[in-house]
């Protein structure tokens, strides 16, 4: 993969990069898509599918995160990527056996990693610790193999965006990053590889989350400001009238710094983690 994209790069074609974990969706088709007009049809559109063990915690769902490569590759032609860099662990991760650890062992060929000190400690740095660690690692890791002048990447996982453009801005990475809108399904459940995990009556609970965002909505725009331990209250009261949902946090912030707002006004954002079962989904969206 390296070897190709230096060869484009020699020949004057641009790259445009979308990083995936694969079981792709139509959230991930549309940074494909978006990918494409950013960079043109002379350019090339390159799809990374990897499922990063570093960015998982020990109790998390790494061994049961869906993996579909065959169906990815037929979508990845169909929507007319240039290329799939699908490694493996020993590859990304010399000495490395993919167990996951949100503090992976050090081996004799791989102890260098990348960490963000500030965006990186609320909301998902916070509830999964080493996170962010193993994100911004195996992100670095693909820009310097991808070599891409835009990576697109999409605002469900907005925290990790906003982490991921400040890494690239403060390590001096020659790539433009583009975050896509979240694209959700007709009940506004926010497309993720991990809602083929739900069935049935989980399936039906799941757009609490796009309802408990509505909520906090509709309240901002009606009286302006409100204190966000009411609002917290109120999403969260929302969560529980549903018999399966858990609520990990919610959190209301400034969406350029991160930090949390005492006041919650037009412009602030939300973002939320919730158990569906045994499932955790995100979502977040601007108030």
């Amino acid at each position: 993969m390296q070897r190709l994209a230096a060869n484009w790069r020699r020949a004057g074609v641009s790259i445009a990069f979308v990083p995936t974990m694969g079981c792709l969706h139509d959230g991930h088709l549309t940074l494909v898509r978006q990918a494409r007009k950013r960079i043109g049809q002379k350019g090339r559109v390159v799809v990374s599918i990897y499922v990063n063990p570093t960015q998982f915690g020990a109790a998390e769902d790494f061994t049961t995160y869906p993996r579909t490569l065959k169906r990815d590759l037929k979508l990845c032609r169909e929507t007319g990527v240039d290329a799939v860099f699908a490694p493996n662990d020993e590859e990304m991760y010399p000495g490395h056996r993919g167990t996951p650890s949100r503090r992976l062992a050090a081996t004799q060929n791989f102890s260098t990693f990348v960490v963000e000190e500030e965006l990186s400690q609320t909301m998902e740095g916070a509830s999964r610790p080493g996170h962010f660690r193993g994100v911004t690692t195996v992100v670095a890791k693909l820009f310097n193999i991808v070599q891409p002048d835009v990576a697109v990447f999409g605002q469900k996982d907005f925290q990790q965006a906003v982490v991921i453009r400040r890494m690239a801005a403060n390590l001096n990475f020659p790539v433009q990053i583009v975050v896509a809108p979240t694209v959700r399904e007709p009940d506004g459940l926010a497309m993720s590889s991990r809602n083929r995990h739900l069935a049935g009556n989980l399936r039906r609970q799941a757009p609490a989350l796009w309802r408990a965002i509505q909520r906090a909505q509709s309240l901002v725009r009606r009286s302006g400001s409100i204190p966000a331990p009411k609002l917290k209250a109120e999403l969260k009261k929302l969560m529980e009238n549903e018999p399966d949902t858990r609520l990990d946090y919610v959190e209301f912030f400034d969406p350029e710094t991160l930090k949390p707002i005492g006041k919650v006004r037009p412009g602030t954002h939300v973002a939320l983690a919730v158990f569906v079962g045994k499932t955790r989904l995100i979502d977040n969206e601007r108030l």
